[in-house]
């Protein structure tokens, strides 16, 4: 008898190996009680896999219009953003110190965090600093009012207000570092994120600069640091707030992904219910990203390709069109941005944003570096934010439509081009040697246009992006 249930296990054993690997189907099977907040299966793997705004967001980009009143200078078109919400309104708790940005200072502190239930009545304390301001103003006797004589034309600068931010007053004139925290980790091991602010002593625009929400994207850290430093609080038109390494996590393990392997430039502006990814979206997006005016978001390429340096912008939207015009020797690359993207959320909530693509992840690259703060410096002049004797070059076109050439053989890529390199449509790229075979296999341009962004010489497979070409499209009436 033992014999025969044995052999009858045996038999049983291919459909028990069977309905073992359905099972993950059979659970999807269920129909979950919330369609809407729960994406099936297909959807959250092509999302976890989705190549970056290099390769994905190009490919997928609107295309630009060609609408009968578009044909004119963009200014002429009516802008699509929806109406910008109201800033959030924060209450300081604390005076942020007056620092050289230059000097060498202790690691900042995160603000603690607020009790939701909270509530700070009439009676509450009022930051210092705004009463110290009230009594430094002169009071007038009150009595008929004197006629002023007019003023000349050159007036004086406005005086710029205090910034609140992060849960601290900034000073007009003065420079600070800050600390962001997400509120994501164990509170004994919380490690904030450091965050520059330099208001400046004359009113103006708020200016935001991010870097590193892929932890393995380097040179935007260097970017953002030699462009903060060089700024004098006492000459600066507004103010500036800098996050060199926004996913910080990443940054230490020099991974471009959160600890939970999500793309954090797939999930602004976030929720506070979500994945991991989500709330720290949320937290950077509510706490900082809404009070600036303008943001530029560093990047470089991902998976071993290197960018020209570049702007990513929608030149669908009239003001982000026009916002491009102030970055000097900058190469702009039409891309309306996809869904969860930073200047995405950025420019649906009125915010003008643009991408700044830069050289290659894992690395420090001076020239692309000198090229991002020499198109900062240019903005923020074009801005008014800062007077400097400027010496503006060639404008560099913008591309409206772009393409990558893939490959269609594995093996090793050796390119006989440069990035920036003209190319015109046939011409040889590099080539695929087999290295077992010993086969060659070349890769042409499918276009006339500009190398863009390409691949560094390695090991590919099949289907690989390997050259971004950029074609300077005619637009009817331009």
């Amino acid at each position: 008898m033992l014999f025969s249930r044995l052999q009858t296990l045996t038999r049983l054993q291919p459909v028990l190996c069977l309905l073992m690997l359905a099972m993950p189907a059979i659970v999807m099977a269920d129909p979950p009680a919330d369609r809407k907040q729960v994406k099936p299966a297909r959807e959250i793997l092509l999302a976890e896999l989705a190549e970056d705004e290099n390769v994905e967001d190009v490919e997928h980009s609107e295309p630009r219009r060609n609408t009968g009143k578009a044909h004119g200078p963009v200014t002429d078109v009516a802008p699509e953003n929806p109406t910008p919400k109201p800033k959030p309104a924060i209450k300081p708790k604390k005076v942020a110190p007056n620092i050289d940005l230059k000097d060498v200072a202790p690691a900042p502190t995160p603000e603690p965090p607020r009790n939701p239930g909270e509530q700070e009545g009439p009676d509450s304390e009022k930051p210092k600093v705004s009463q110290a301001l009230e009594d430094d103003e002169p009071t007038s006797a009150p009595g008929p009012l004197e006629q002023k004589t007019p003023e000349p034309e050159n007036k004086k600068p406005q005086r710029a207000n205090n910034l609140v931010l992060l849960g601290s007053e900034v000073l007009p004139g003065t420079s600070t570092r800050l600390g962001w925290s997400s509120g994501i980790q164990i509170a004994g091991l919380s490690q904030p994120t450091p965050v520059l602010v330099v208001n400046g002593a004359n009113a103006g625009p708020t200016l935001c600069l991010t870097s590193t929400i892929h932890g393995d994207e380097l040179n935007g850290i260097e970017i953002i640091r030699q462009t903060m430093y060089d700024l004098d609080p006492e000459k600066l038109s507004g103010s500036v707030v800098g996050i060199p390494i926004v996913n910080l996590p990443g940054f230490e393990q020099g991974s471009r992904y959160l600890p939970d392997r999500r793309d954090l430039n797939r999930h602004f502006p976030g929720s506070t219910n979500g994945s991991l990814a989500d709330r720290i979206a949320n937290s950077l997006f509510e706490n900082i990203i809404r009070y600036c005016d303008m943001l530029v978001d560093i990047h470089t390429g991902s998976l071993k390709r290197t960018n020209l340096p570049q702007l990513r912008a929608d030149m669908n939207n009239p003001a982000v069109a026009e916002f491009t015009r102030g970055f000097d020797r900058m190469a702009v690359v039409h891309s309306t941005g996809s869904p969860g993207m930073l200047r995405t959320a950025a420019v649906n909530v009125g915010i003008r944003a643009v991408t700044l693509e830069a050289g290659e992840s894992h690395r420090i690259q001076e020239h692309q570096i000198d090229a991002g703060v020499n198109s900062l410096a240019s903005l923020m002049e074009k801005q008014g934010m800062i007077s400097r004797m400027f010496v503006w070059g060639d404008p560099e076109p913008v591309y409206y439509d772009s393409a990558w050439v893939r490959a269609n053989h594995g093996g090793i890529l050796f390119s006989k081009v440069e990035l920036g390199a003209k190319v015109s449509k046939g011409q040889v790229l590099g080539y695929i040697a087999d290295p077992i075979t010993n086969a060659q296999y070349p890769i042409a341009s499918n276009s006339d246009g500009r190398i863009i962004g390409m691949a560094v010489d390695q090991v590919v497979m099949a289907g690989f992006a390997a050259y971004h070409i950029g074609t300077k499209a005619k637009v009817p009436g331009e």
